[in-house]
């Protein structure tokens, strides 16, 4: 199960806060994956990567709430924590970087608390997306991370999309460390996707609903 974190509704739409979305997506388009249709308050559709099965999915709920509609999908398909990936933004990686890792804490993101809170268990894999700090803040409000990008940072940003995703395809066709080593390191590491990507041992999973939960946090 791929799970790209971020805020139903158009008006959250390529923020900050909704990389995790811009990943599924472009993952969706890459392999000709199947209707999104809504099951238990999330957007999912399937594909086929590689020899796997995948359920792509974006909660429809808001951040905060998000670990429902993820867990509520993983106990229907029977989906073990093992066996899924979550993407999403990061403030303390710059723009540009990415940051593989397996199991861990929330690290102050409210979607991957709800998630952690909902699922009891941490053994995950996750795909961290960096969004970076605004310049000379030492505090960062909500207004940031629900901000677009800016002319410059949103090249950075698309690019780091395409990249995050490939790291997903690494994770389902070979592995978790072996994305690790190919893409955690500076900005713009990691190769581009090739179709070598495909093989390798098998990591294993996107339906649509409404707004549910307090806010966009």
């Amino acid at each position: 199960m791929l799970v790209g974190l971020g805020n139903p509704g158009p008006e959250y739409a390529h923020t900050r806060h909704n990389v995790g979305f811009e990943v599924v997506d472009r993952l969706a388009a890459r392999h000709s994956a199947g209707p999104a249709r809504e099951k238990w308050g999330a957007e999912v559709a399937e594909a086929r990567l590689g020899s796997q099965r995948v359920l792509l999915c974006k909660p429809m709920e808001f951040m905060n709430v998000s670990g429902q509609a993820v867990v509520r999908l993983a106990q229907f398909f029977k989906v073990a924590p093992e066996h899924a990936v979550v993407v999403h933004d990061e403030l303390d990686l710059p723009l540009g970087r990415l940051k593989l890792a397996g199991g861990g804490g929330h690290g102050g993101h409210n979607g991957v608390r709800s998630i952690l809170a909902e699922w009891g268990q941490a053994d995950f894999a996750r795909v961290r997306i960096g969004i970076g700090r605004p310049a000379g803040s030492a505090k960062v409000g909500p207004g940031y991370v629900l901000g677009g990008f800016g002319r410059d940072e949103r090249a950075v940003a698309d690019g780091m999309c395409e990249r995050a995703a490939d790291a997903v395809e690494v994770i389902v066709t070979a592995g978790l460390l072996t994305a690790m080593n190919r893409f955690n390191g500076k900005a713009g590491d990691g190769p581009a996707r090739t179709d070598q990507a495909r093989a390798g041992e098998p990591h294993p999973g996107t339906v649509k609903a409404s707004k549910k939960g307090t806010g966009p946090e």
